[in-house]
């Protein structure tokens, strides 16, 4: 116990940074992975690609190389912020490819027969999107969704490597002072069940409110 009770603080902030990047990098997929998921299925050809390229190139590229390319890479643009929101940038957009994904499938359930009426009740493609088809996509995708989040929660561990705060780069301080490096990475690996595991508390909420009966 001494490992965790001599460096709470440490693992405190790890773990503050870890929550924090989930947090926000997961509003990010969410939100791009809604709007891809929709270039996907929308009826102007160019969406389509463009949605399609994005789900391609970023499911097919490995995340270590991405935060390579997104914190090191955007900086030669002239786009200098904090490594934090770059690590936030990477996480989101590399997740957003599999939400999408995800929603794309949910969609797919929805009869095309409800488009087609919504179609021919005189709703737009935006109006028939998020009035009939994704309120009911929503509800059969729920477990996917959290499960994807989950792994991103996982995921940011990759953060530590370019000076951004989390969980796992924790064991570097606290193994320089000289502790017990196997109950050090108990102690983190403990950090990430309490976050997934609040992840796969919140999405079995919402699948029961929600979800679709089975």
């Amino acid at each position: 116990m001494n490992v965790l009770t001599d460096n709470f603080a440490i693992y405190r902030e790890g773990f503050l940074g870890t929550v924090e990047l989930t947090v926000y990098a997961s509003l990010l997929a969410l939100a791009l992975g809604f709007l891809m998921a929709s270039f996907r299925v929308a009826p102007v050809g160019s969406l389509r690609v463009f949605g399609t390229v994005w789900v391609t190139v970023l499911r097919n590229t490995p995340l270590t190389l991405l935060f390579f390319a997104v914190l090191l890479g955007l900086p030669r643009f002239g786009l200098v912020l904090p490594f934090k929101v770059f690590a936030v940038l990477a996480l989101g957009c590399y997740t957003s490819a599999f939400i999408c994904e995800v929603l794309r499938s949910g969609i797919n359930t929805v009869p095309k027969e409800q488009g087609e009426a919504a179609r021919s009740l005189g709703m737009t493609f935006a109006q028939t999107l998020n009035l009939v088809v994704l309120p009911q996509a929503f509800r059969s995708v729920i477990p996917p969704v959290g499960s994807t989040l989950i792994a991103l929660a996982k995921n940011s561990a990759i953060a530590g490597a370019f000076s951004v705060t989390e969980l796992l780069g924790t064991y570097k301080t606290i193994n320089e002072l000289g502790y017990n490096i196997v109950w050090t990475f108990v102690w983190i690996a403990l950090g990430y069940l309490v976050i997934t595991l609040a992840i796969s508390a919140l999405f079995n909420v919402l699948e029961r409110t929600w979800g679709v009966a089975r």
